[in-house]
């Protein structure tokens, strides 16, 4: 029997209960779970803002969980494949957020999307808290 091994993306800023939720549920379809956390400069390019926790930070958060079993930094969303390939990934997760956006990679893995954890966005926290400033 092989193994399986999952992987995921995200910036995982601001870490919150809905990306421990979606990372062990991830890992939950699994062997292995690997996790490609977005640099900096991507996250700006994507959002149009730099992260609150850079990305080493942000790396050291990740790889400090339990259910991850490997962690890199993504630096292109047009990479997914090269990544998914490199990693040797059997299922490609995703936040239903992104229904459908990932598609494109199905021929070289599962892909599976998991809803978000409901009211909880960092979107919504980073705002929430720079209201109280």
């Amino acid at each position: 029997m092989s193994n399986r091994t999952v992987i995921t993306f995200g910036t995982f800023d601001v870490f919150h209960v809905g990306h421990v939720r979606v990372l062990q549920r991830a890992a939950e379809l699994g062997d292995r779970l690997v996790v490609g956390v977005s640099a900096d400069a991507l996250n700006v390019a994507k959002k149009g803002r730099a992260p609150i926790f850079n990305e080493a930070e942000r790396l050291e958060i990740i790889s400090a969980l339990k259910v991850v079993d490997e962690v890199f930094l993504e630096e292109s969303l047009e990479l997914k494949r090269d990544y998914i390939l490199e990693r040797g990934a059997d299922v490609l997760v995703m936040g239903d957020d992104w229904a459908g956006k990932f598609d494109w990679v199905s021929d070289v893995c599962e892909v599976i999307y998991l809803p978000r954890t409901p009211s909880v966005s960092t979107t919504g926290l980073i705002e929430h808290i720079a209201g109280l400033a």
